[in-house]
């Protein structure tokens, strides 16, 4: 093995590049980037052949840390985000992006790979922490009501930040006196989080996932930034997540996999009510990590299928969500416009981004020939196999969680599809696609095609853990899952245009729960200020009357005598007075010495 290639971090080099782009003419800083996320995903793909290890380890407060961990998880992971990280550099050039987007979206993606090749704990929490204030920048560079959704971002990201990193300490002091002190925080050390530590992870980990009711961020941050950020940030926090959380939980839990299943039910149903197109693709987000943590969940009761499914899963949602973003910011960026109710008829004004969209959407929805029908099949066949709380047709409820998501998903497409490209008559005549955003486009849309089709849809299978043990398995193009498939596309074409007009007035009379949670946040730390400031406030009164009392009986003591309406004399002669003073001071000694 090349010692270059395990002795160079990625994250280091994309570092220097993100200075490269503030540093360098545009197209110069730009060409500098994309080199850096190629060599990401190259190093990746060429450490697959036998770079296995631990490479740059060392120790910090007497444990041990690994800085460049390789295993087929973390490799996985950084081919799929180098790759695509390079589309969306290419993408953001196009899109005449600031330099700055630019160059905090590579920071963004350099802490993400240092999360991605973490070997510890303590270095894993560190980029994780990291990746949240990278990703936070970018949300506010581009000013406006970002800055306040960058806001509450940060806020969720710091709190759940907090959990993990409660986490982490709980599982490291639970650890001592069983492996030896300094490896206590290794990945190879243990298998997973230990389980004292199971509720902070689940919560600390769970806000990245968007998991329901701690998923607000989502909507609310990714449709604001410039849409080349939304490129980036769509695809890289939640699935960070989902390959951390199988790292803190590799057994599963059937826990894991309902919660994922509510999550696609849930993002599905409010992404059918959204009429901004990126707050929709937002919703998605979390219906389709949904689908990965049912298949990470689903390990103890299925096994190395389910966690490859969900991991296929994680793979291609990073292509064809952030093929959607592009597609949809070249709309925005060609018209903007940003309610889809006021498009219509685009198709044939910008052809190929049609056509880019057809693939995304196609790919999301699990069209058999894209690569969502893969990942997503396998995942669905692994709920198969659980049978808890039977309903239908012997199905669990699980399984119907999952369809029922499938289905939602569908007909949210459909709706984007229909309002961007084809409602009413074409009022808006914008220009198509640049040719960089183009480029940017067809590598992420060629790869979901690629890794979808039945004489390509192995070298998927190929990049995925277990792969020995899930290959004879796998046979997405079966009859019966062509015909589920068939079905549930069948169900969503007809369901978006049956309740088309009821999805309408619910879309004006439901909101999701930030309706309550934010001004419910809003004004409890608002009163708690008041209740803060008003108590300093009259505990400050209290203590300066009482001082200005003392002042002004020390000062005026026969003032003060006559004010209590007594009739005392209070003079003493100097014997008298240095007898009490000697008391006194006597007094305060022998308390002092007690003490």
């Amino acid at each position: 093995m090349n010692p270059i290639l395990t002795s160079v971090p990625p994250y280091v080099l994309l570092a220097f590049a993100a200075l490269a782009v503030l540093a360098l003419p545009r197209r110069s800083g730009h060409a500098v980037a994309a080199l850096a996320t190629a060599f990401t995903f190259a190093q990746a793909v060429l450490l697959g052949d036998g770079g296995a290890g631990t490479y740059l380890a060392t120790q910090f407060l007497g444990f041990d840390v690994v800085f460049f961990n390789v295993d087929q998880f973390s490799l996985l992971m950084g081919v799929v985000v180098g790759f695509l990280a390079t589309a969306a550099v290419l993408y953001a050039y196009g899109t005449e992006a600031p330099t700055w987007v630019t160059a905090f979206a590579l920071i963004y993606v350099a802490s993400t790979i240092g999360t991605i090749y973490a070997g510890d704990w303590l270095t894993l929490i560190f980029f994780w922490e990291l990746m949240a204030v990278t990703s936070t920048l970018l949300v506010w560079q581009y000013g406006g009501e970002a800055v306040r959704a960058g806001y509450r971002y940060a806020l969720f990201h710091g709190i759940g930040g907090t959990f993990f990193l409660g986490a982490v300490v709980v599982h490291g002091a639970a650890m001592l006196g069983s492996v030896p002190a300094g490896e206590i925080f290794l990945f190879s050390s243990t298998t997973g989080i230990h389980a004292s530590a199971t509720l902070l992870a689940a919560i600390g980990i769970g806000v990245n996932c968007g998991f329901i009711f701690l998923h607000t961020w989502l909507p609310d941050t990714y449709p604001r930034p410039h849409v080349a950020a939304s490129v980036f940030l769509s695809v890289f926090t939640t699935k960070t997540a989902v390959y951390v959380m199988y790292r803190a939980f590799p057994e599963g839990g059937m826990w894991l996999a309902y919660l994922g299943g509510f999550m696609a039910v849930y993002g599905a149903f409010f992404a059918l009510l959204q009429y901004d197109p990126r707050r929709l693709l937002s919703y998605h987000i979390q219906a389709q990590v949904g689908y990965m943590l049912a298949g990470l969940g689903l390990a103890t009761a299925v096994g190395e299928f389910a966690v490859t499914g969900g991991f296929a899963h994680l793979f291609n949602n990073v292509l064809y969500k952030s093929l959607l973003f592009m597609a949809v910011g070249v709309v925005v960026y060609r018209t903007g416009v940003e309610d889809i109710r006021d498009m219509g008829g685009l198709w044939r004004e910008m052809p190929i981004t049609f056509l880019v969209y057809l693939v995304g959407a196609a790919s999301i929805t699990a069209v058999p020939g894209f690569n969502g029908f893969i990942s997503k099949g396998m995942v669905i066949s692994s709920a198969h196999e659980v049978h808890n709380f039977e309903l239908l047709f012997g199905q669990g409820l699980l399984w119907w969680l999952l369809i029922l998501g499938g289905v939602g998903t569908f007909m949210s497409f459909i709706k984007l599809g229909y309002y961007m490209f084809f409602h009413g008559s074409a009022t808006l005549s914008p220009k198509d696609a640049t040719p960089f955003q183009t480029a940017g486009m067809l590598l992420a849309g060629g790869a979901c095609v690629f890794f979808g089709t039945p004489l390509t849809y192995g070298y998927l299978v190929e990049l995925m853990p277990f792969t020995a043990a899930v290959a004879p398995e796998l046979h997405p193009y079966s009859a019966s899952h062509l015909t589920e498939s068939a079905a549930l596309l069948v169900t969503g074409f007809v369901g978006f245009f049956a309740l088309k007009r009821p999805l309408g007035w619910l879309a004006h009379h439901m909101r999701d729960v930030d309706a309550v949670t934010y001004p419910a946040a809003f004004y409890l730390s608002r009163g708690t200020v008041w209740g803060v400031t008003e108590l300093w406030a009259a505990v400050d009164r209290v203590v300066m009357r009482l001082v200005a009392g003392v002042k002004r009986t020390a000062t005026h003591p026969r003032a003060a005598v006559s004010a209590l309406g007594a009739d005392v004399e209070i003079r003493a002669g100097i014997g008298r007075s240095v007898l009490f003073l000697t008391l006194a001071a006597g007094v305060a000694l022998l308390v002092f010495l007690l003490g």
